[in-house]
């Protein structure tokens, strides 16, 4: 497998990404989008890597625990691709994720690599809407200015709402040769 065909999960401690990450290895083995009750996750504090099989090819997932933020950089050469997640129900921690954000698209390293911008926990009672957070975010405005290609998807999860749409990004935007 080469270093292009490896996508980085990104996104601040406790947005969901080992969750997401286990339930997209699910859909993608079996083949659906049955969730049943969710796994267990604890906060990752290394790194975690899963391969998921989508119909042109395999993609290797690297999830990068939030806790490790100052080191992300370091692992950026190595990618096609990035899956930013946002807790959309942690009013607290959406400015830091923005930074973060602005921090990961201004890398020059990831100037040619796709990205999504996974607004995740769209199922909890407490959320911000879309527009809301979009306004937070200045969400027009990074899109206008990014070099690269960015996607925004609304996810749960938990409940598996919008896993298929994420999928069917990563399927999109593999190149294959």
């Amino acid at each position: 497998m080469t270093s292009k065909e490896v996508c980085l999960l990104l996104g601040a401690t406790g947005v969901g990404k080992t969750l997401l990450l286990k339930r997209l290895q699910m859909i993608s083995l079996h083949g659906s989008c049955e969730m049943g009750s969710p796994p267990s996750t604890l906060p990752t504090v290394g790194t975690n890597l899963t391969d998921l099989t989508l119909k042109k090819k395999k993609v290797t997932v690297r999830e990068l625990g939030g806790c490790m933020g100052p080191i992300w950089p370091s692992y950026f050469q190595d990618c096609f691709s990035v899956i930013f997640m946002v807790d959309s129900a942690n009013i607290v921690q959406i400015s830091s994720s923005c930074i973060q954000l602005l921090s990961v698209l201004s890398a020059e390293p990831l100037h040619s690599a796709s990205v999504l911008i996974l607004f995740n926990k769209r199922d909890m009672p407490c959320i911000m809407s879309l527009t809301e957070i979009k306004s937070l975010f200045r969400m027009d405005d990074i899109i206008a200015s990014a070099p690269q290609p960015i996607t925004t998807l609304e996810a749960s999860a938990r409940s598996g709402q919008g896993l298929q749409e994420v999928l069917g990004w990563l399927e999109s935007i593999i190149v294959v040769k």
